[in-house]
């Protein structure tokens, strides 16, 4: 499964080390943070995605704890 989310990041640099965070996670496929559009886009396996993406959440935070991703 892969969507998009709108996120809000502070600078480039964030957005890199969330999308490194991310993407290091167990089943993850791809993740995506783009600090021009302010959007996060993750592809990760349909069984456990939900998890996944509370993961993502957290990874961000621990990056930026003022990040906001609008789920």
């Amino acid at each position: 499964m892969k969507k998009s989310y709108k996120c809000e990041v502070d600078c480039a640099n964030c957005a890199a080390k969330m999308e490194e965070a991310i993407n290091k996670i167990d089943g993850v496929k791809s993740a995506r943070v783009n600090f021009m559009t302010q959007k996060l886009t993750l592809e990760a396996d349909d069984d456990i995605y939900d998890e996944i993406l509370d993961a993502a959440v957290k990874a961000c935070k621990k990056v930026e704890p003022d990040c906001e991703i609008e789920i």
